[in-house]
């Protein structure tokens, strides 16, 4: 039977994804630089030897502080010895950056900020992501940008002034994505939903898809960020919301694979808001407000939904915060405190155990690096406790304000992003 190029291709395309049991993306290293929401391999996970303090509060480890202009929820990004991130400037979205010890070197206002409406929300939700040549910032007022290194503003656009406006429940939180040649934002609400990809130099559109499905109410809203893996030549963007895995090709943003039917009892609000994890050649995905996660084997072509689940848990998950993966397992953070480490590939747990018990809870999601995890808790208490061997809470460290963006470790140094301060801390 002859087979025509398109099909070849798409094979060709999802096959090395099935075989090779492709991660993400980490040519940054785990030390150097954390590009994007996320981190080098959009994992949330530090080098796993890194020297971080584990003493938080306190003069004894704080290298700095830097005070912040407004609220913004975003997480730094950091680029050689550089720290940028979005907060509000006056009332307009815009641009900081930082240098390695503390210094504002530079901030670029955008254009009008959208505030936000939840509590723990901000209209700069959403974390920069970087090639090392530009900046691209989106913003819930749905303004896309990207600015050189040295805050020049290259090109912006309005999304929703373009494409209409989001009817998100509460506030984007969905962070761009980057291929070799575009910007990828997914827009997930009710209606006009898409995938969009906008030419990194000059802010054309290259591609846009839809991606529209029926959903029990509000389970097509999403927050989740996409991932780009990548292979050689070939990247796909995985994208995780309305009840859908699907794989998309960078180049156009064609469907390669789509993975559905998470929802068979036909459950309201389900949003997707705890993004999905690569693991090895697992996607691993939170759903169900915390109480579902679920193991879809990457690769395939079509509609996979029969043939590539892996595992399924009904009774356990991540309803904000979204997981991390270190050399191999996923730790899950439950918005009570609750902490589990799961082995990727069977989807069976390893160990358990939780933080103290609070009233407040933690919507940052969390990262693991030197041995240890770090949890922000939205009074800005943050938890460190040791992971590896067995689980052991180590310290209890209130900052002093609220916390909900995401730790951050870098070059033995850790930031975390107040609603007030920005702090750097180290091993003095």
């Amino acid at each position: 039977m002859h087979q025509n190029n398109t099909s070849v291709k798409l094979a060709k395309a999802t096959l090395w994804l099935f075989l090779a049991g492709v991660a993400a993306r980490g040519a940054e290293g785990l030390d150097g630089n954390w590009p994007r929401w996320r981190g080098p391999q959009d994992q949330g996970s530090g080098a796993p030897n890194a020297t971080l303090p584990t003493q938080l509060s306190g003069p004894q480890n704080l290298l700095w502080k830097a005070a912040l202009p407004g609220k913004g929820c975003s997480t730094p990004i950091v680029w050689e010895r550089r720290i940028y991130l979005t907060a509000p400037v006056g009332g307009q979205d815009a641009v900081l950056a930082f240098d390695w010890e503390g210094k504002l070197l530079w901030q670029t206002v955008l254009g009008p900020e959208r505030k936000g409406k939840h509590r723990n929300g901000s209209g700069s939700n959403p974390s920069l992501a970087t090639d090392g040549q530009g900046l691209f910032a989106y913003f819930k007022s749905g303004l896309l940008a990207r600015l050189d290194l040295a805050g020049g503003v290259t090109w912006k656009t309005g999304l929703q002034e373009r494409f209409g406006q989001d009817s998100l429940f509460w506030d984007i939180g969905s962070s761009p994505v980057l291929t070799k040649q575009d910007v990828v934002v997914a827009v997930m609400h009710h209606g006009n939903s898409f995938l969009a990809a906008f030419d990194k130099a000059t802010g054309a559109v290259h591609w846009k898809v839809a991606r529209n499905y029926e959903t029990p109410l509000e389970g097509d809203h999403s927050y989740a960020t996409p991932i780009v893996l990548a292979k050689g030549d070939q990247e796909i963007v995985l994208v995780w919301g309305a009840l859908h895995l699907t794989a998309h090709r960078a180049e156009d943003g064609q469907i390669l694979w789509s993975c559905g039917d998470f929802n068979p009892e036909a459950t309201t609000y389900w949003p997707a808001v705890s993004s999905a994890v690569v693991a090895g050649d697992m996607v691993v995905v939170p759903y169900g407000r915390g109480m579902r996660l679920h193991g879809i084997r990457l690769g395939g072509t079509g509609d996979v939904t029969a043939t590539h689940r892996a595992w399924l848990r009904k009774d356990t998950g991540s309803f904000v915060p979204t997981p991390s993966v270190s050399q191999g397992r996923v730790y899950l953070l439950r918005d009570r405190g609750e902490v589990e480490c799961i082995d990727a590939g069977t989807g069976k747990t390893v160990w358990s155990g939780a933080l103290p018990k609070d009233s407040s809870n933690y919507y940052g999601s969390p990262l693991v690096a030197g041995g240890h995890i770090y949890a922000a808790r939205e009074d800005g208490v943050v938890l460190v406790a040791r992971v590896e061997g067995k689980f052991e809470v180590v310290s209890e460290n209130d900052m002093g304000e609220r916390i909900i963006a995401s730790p951050v470790a870098v070059a033995n140094r850790l930031l975390l992003r107040g609603e007030k301060n920005l702090f750097c801390l180290g091993t003095k």
